[in-house]
């Protein structure tokens, strides 16, 4: 088995060595009063250490290498940044080091500290063929300590995707509701028609919406023309109104439609066609306009759900999944499936995202309370940790393990996972 860095970094930081009877290479006494603080910038791997060496208290920082002979190959040697160094800890002592000055580091080998079993419960973890690393593990582990584990990879999701709402909120000036109302267009089209449904959101802004907020047929008509749906003949009438409400919009505006092939209908269920999720949509312009702000003043979660019920969806929709092809019934309502979904990747990120950046804290507590109070999602990588007996409460969770599978157990970083490092270390 092949030892890392981090495996040392490790083994010094939780002090995972016998402490007592410890000596340099060079046969003085060492005792391990703080192991120092891990460097996550450039320099030496922890900082502000310190201990006694000899007869002499020392405080200063502490290098982690394979080998001593690795001090000279990343030219630390050379290096004044690494002269406050005052031990060299090394799994192999293979060459004394010195610094900038040419007087000797005292240096610790770990090669006959670290206990064969701790070796053998990392080399299980990092070469096992599971579908992460601690499959066979992780159901014996104190769920006190995977929630608290969970806790941290939920943040650090809601962190990053906030980002990308960062991103795109400079982009709009500092408009939050037109910022939300891009990311939940391209959120209506539940990943197949994400994309089409963000470019139709860019292609019309929500304050031309404001202009029309009493007439629903016009908020249509600017959604299916604009999509490129009302390029065609129709027998109806509601699709024959909608032409010609969008011909005189498309002109007033000067609007310039998509092409209506860029729309995926193809191996996809019929209440997920992307007509009905567009008259959705609309439905949802029509009922709640400016609505960041309505969830932003929403007392619960509850209150939230409620905007995205009871749609104003055209009756037309109760009996078509196409503008010219019938259908016997179609629900004209969003499902709890569907909510939940925009909830998730939408609300509750743009709750966090909110409360960050106003430096708001009650925004970032209502974004992880929304997800607890919504059901966990099902897909193969949620699956795979509850048949694992990992307690899948709600979307808290679901989330949170998506994230510890992409950022952790796909990248193996057990070492910095806290479920990894307990079972390590026991």
């Amino acid at each position: 088995m092949k030892l890392s860095e981090d495996f040392l970094h490790f083994v010094w930081q939780f002090r995972l060595y016998p402490a007592e009877s410890l000596q340099t290479c060079c046969k003085q006494s060492l005792r391990i009063l703080q192991c120092g603080l891990p460097n996550k910038n450039a320099g030496p791997d922890f900082l502000n250490g310190k201990m006694i060496i000899g007869e002499t208290t020392w405080a200063g920082n502490i290098e982690i290498h394979i080998k001593s002979s690795d001090w000279y190959e990343h030219k630390h040697h050379l290096d004044k940044a690494y002269d406050n160094v005052i031990l060299h800890v090394v799994y192999f002592d293979d060459k004394p080091v010195m610094r900038t000055d040419g007087t000797l580091i005292p240096t610790l080998e770990l090669h006959q500290l670290i206990e064969p079993d701790l070796l053998l419960r990392y080399g299980t973890l990092l070469e096992n063929m599971n579908d992460f690393p601690c499959q066979p593990q992780i159901g014996n582990i104190d769920s006190f300590v995977i929630e608290g584990f969970l806790s941290r990879t939920l943040v650090e999701r809601l962190i990053a995707r906030s980002e990308e709402v960062f991103l795109k909120l400079k982009e709009q000036k500092g408009n939050w509701d037109e910022t939300f109302y891009q990311f939940l267009a391209k959120n209506f089209g539940f990943k197949v028609n994400a994309v089409p449904m963000e470019m139709l959101a860019q292609s019309l802004p929500q304050q031309l919406f404001a202009k029309h907020k009493d007439q629903p047929l016009q908020i249509e008509a600017l959604l299916f023309g604009q999509a490129g749906f009302l390029q065609q003949s129709f027998k109806d009438e509601y699709p024959n109104a909608l032409k010609r409400e969008y011909a005189f919009l498309k002109k007033k505006y000067q609007l310039s439609a998509m092409e209506p092939s860029i729309w995926k209908f193809m191996r996809m269920r019929p209440q997920n066609f992307p007509t009905l999720r567009l008259a959705q949509f609309a439905a949802l312009v029509v009922k709640s306009n400016h609505l960041f702000s309505k969830i932003l003043a929403a007392k619960d979660h509850q209150e939230i759900m409620e905007l995205f019920e009871e749609l104003p969806v055209n009756p037309f929709w109760s009996k078509h999944f196409h503008f010219n092809k019938e259908t016997p019934k179609a629900e004209l309502q969003l499902g709890r499936e569907s909510i939940h979904n925009l909830l998730i990747n939408t609300v509750s990120v743009f709750l966090f995202a909110y409360g960050k950046a106003m430096q708001l804290q009650n925004y970032q507590t209502r974004a992880l309370k929304l997800l607890e109070n919504i059901s966990a999602e099902k897909n193969a990588v949620v699956k795979l940790y509850a048949n694992a007996k990992v307690n899948v409460k709600s979307a808290y969770h679901s989330q949170a393990i998506l994230q510890l599978k992409k950022n952790y157990c796909n990248e193996k970083k057990c070492l910095n996972c806290g479920i990894g490092i307990k079972i390590l270390k026991h």
